[in-house]
């Protein structure tokens, strides 16, 4: 499924025939649930269907049909455990900036007695696996929920444009599009993507991880010779594998490898001809690799500039480069670039740098 299908409505379904893939889905899940009942489906289900199915119906109908919109949303309440009319409305008035309470309408009294109904029935016929599958798992998916929330909006709106995620949940990563045109079919959104949207590079329930500090984790290693050691062996292996395909390097810049100087020890081992540069915005960082390198090394406390014609035949990109990475592999700002990236991040040719350490090294060139 492409992520940039047209909308195309049909007899039943009132913008798309491609919301018919999100009923089935559902009620997919739904057969799932009564086969198969889990704490991990439970959960992932809940978020999953939230954030495509319910989450989709509240802007976009799947019907042309108002009772067939009227039974679905009674059907969604069952399904996630929560009244569809309520939720709706909340979403709304989060789009619209209102902070006043939800009515309380007919229709969410309704869903909210199908909701505890199913949920009476649950615990009469199995109390067992109500208290201990549904429950733990029903506010699993809350929590997954929140997270979804919280992190779509936590440094302002925000966007995601990983393929994968957005054809597993329909293009949810477009958010700052989505709040731009909120009634606009889940299917349209990437033709028009904002060019100014802020955006990261993880899905909204793994954003957290854009709050993990780097540094900090490099500074762990700067404690731990048995770590420094796997860490050198393992970029080791992918430097040498990759520099093979290179033609003779004299000139190498290495952005931001101050603290524990691992690009260039391994390349003062691998290319002893070439000269080194470590550039690296902050000094302090800069004076802790020093020891490690014995002055034949060159330090410069500066930021590394993109549009620099001096840097040499190589420059070596960080994981914690500060900047736009996409520039780098669009406009390798030297003849030949490696870039450190997360383990799922291919482009150009690259290598494994460690599982564990979920990296990879890819080379660009001019």
């Amino acid at each position: 499924m492409s992520n940039t299908v047209i909308a195309q409505s049909n007899r039943v379904l009132r913008y798309s025939g491609w919301d018919g893939l999100l009923i089935l889905l559902s009620l997919l899940y739904a057969v799932l649930l009564l086969s198969v009942p889990s704490i991990p489906l439970m959960a992932i289900g809940l978020w999953w269907t939230a954030n495509t199915v319910a989450h989709n119906f509240i802007h976009t109908p799947f019907f042309r049909s108002r009772l067939l919109n009227r039974l679905f949303s009674i059907y969604l309440s069952a399904l996630m455990g929560f009244p569809q009319g309520l939720w709706r409305a909340r979403h709304l008035q989060h789009h619209r900036g209102d902070q006043r309470p939800a009515r309380w309408t007919r229709e969410v009294i309704v869903e909210t007695g199908v909701v505890v109904s199913l949920w009476l029935v649950l615990a009469v016929l199995g109390p067992w696996a109500f208290a201990a599958v549904y429950v733990p798992g029903y506010f699993a998916g809350l929590g997954l929920c929140f997270l979804q929330g919280h992190f779509e909006h936590a440094q302002g709106t925000t966007s995601h444009y990983g393929w994968l995620y957005n054809r597993l949940f329909f293009n949810d990563g477009y958010h700052v599009e989505h709040h731009q045109r909120p009634g606009e079919h889940w299917t349209r959104l990437p033709l028009k993507p904002d060019g100014q949207a802020r955006c990261s590079r993880w899905p909204p329930v793994l954003r957290w991880l854009d709050a993990i500090n780097l540094e900090v984790l490099e500074r762990i290693a700067l404690q731990s010779p048995r770590l420094q050691r796997y860490i050198l062996a393992a970029h080791e292996r992918a430097f040498r594998t990759l520099l093979a395909e290179l033609p003779s390097v004299r000139r190498i810049t290495i952005v931001g490898g101050g603290l524990f100087p691992r690009t260039a020890l391994i390349l003062r081992k691998l290319r002893p001809e070439a000269s080194l540069t470590i550039i690296d915005a902050k000094r302090d960082h800069l004076e802790v690799a020093r020891p490690f390198l014995e002055g034949d090394v060159e330090l410069r406390h500066q930021f590394f500039d993109l549009r620099s014609d001096d840097d040499g035949d190589l420059v070596v990109i960080p994981l914690s480069f500060i900047g736009n990475r996409q520039d780098v592999y669009g406009n390798p700002p030297a003849p030949a670039v490696l870039i450190h990236d997360w383990l799922w991040k291919t482009r150009g040719g690259g290598v494994r740098v460690s599982w564990l350490l979920l990296k990879r090294l890819n080379l660009v060139t001019r």
